[in-house]
């Protein structure tokens, strides 16, 4: 593989470490095969089969959150209808209690013990 290979080379010339510089200046004296590697390398350019892929993982992604927010509208919505009815229902027992005072009826109070 010759990556290796320019990285020795590049290590035996500068014994503090490898160059980067000099790395891609080999690599661009290659002309447009090199350019395509260095790009390759440092990710600007990606293979088409990663691409699909990476397509492919987000559109499964974006499906999942939309059916997770589709029914979380469900749950929203029937939480309003609950609350609807809760404040339907103690509105009744409000009327109903006036009613049964204003008849005469006094609550049983529960005495704790």
């Amino acid at each position: 593989m010759l990556i290796p290979e320019l990285l020795r080379f590049a290590a035996a010339e500068n014994s503090g470490g490898p160059d980067i510089g000099s790395l891609i200046g080999q690599f661009v004296q290659y002309g447009v095969v090199g350019i395509i590697v260095v790009l390759l390398i440092l990710g600007v350019i990606v293979p088409k089969y990663v691409m699909s892929n990476l397509t492919a993982d987000r559109d499964k992604w974006r499906e999942a959150f939309e059916k997770e927010r589709e029914g979380h509208q469900l749950t929203r919505e029937q939480l309003a209808k609950a609350e609807e009815r809760g404040d339907v229902a103690v509105e009744q027992g409000r009327t109903l209690a006036a009613l049964l005072q204003g008849l005469g009826h006094q609550p049983d109070i529960p005495r704790s013990a």
